[in-house]
């Protein structure tokens, strides 16, 4: 890609041309920071990782108890979920007295 010091120049002579020398050096600043942040990030991420997978194998989880298991009392109601039932309809949603 960039293999010896003529393909840098020549790159940075068309950043040069195409930017221009008042914002040529924002760019620089700018790419600077952005890759600085990329790795300070990056790092961050792996020494995280790192410190999950080292404590990983000294945390053994307690066993847990099963799983509760879901109400049938729902299931066996005729009312559709989520109608608003009040006291004294009944749950088919007839009208009351007719």
């Amino acid at each position: 890609m960039l293999n010896s010091p003529v393909d840098i120049a020549l790159l940075f002579g068309i950043a040069l041309l195409v930017f221009g020398p008042k914002k040529l050096p924002e760019l620089g600043k700018s790419l600077g920071q952005g890759i600085g942040n990329f790795k300070r990030h990056l790092t961050e991420a792996q020494d995280e990782v790192k410190g999950a997978l080292s404590n990983e194998p000294a945390q053994t989880p307690a066993p847990s108890a099963p799983a509760a298991q879901p109400s049938t009392r729902a299931a066996e109601s005729s009312t559709p979920v989520g109608v608003a039932v009040s006291p004294g309809d009944d749950a088919s949603g007839a009208a009351p007295g007719g």
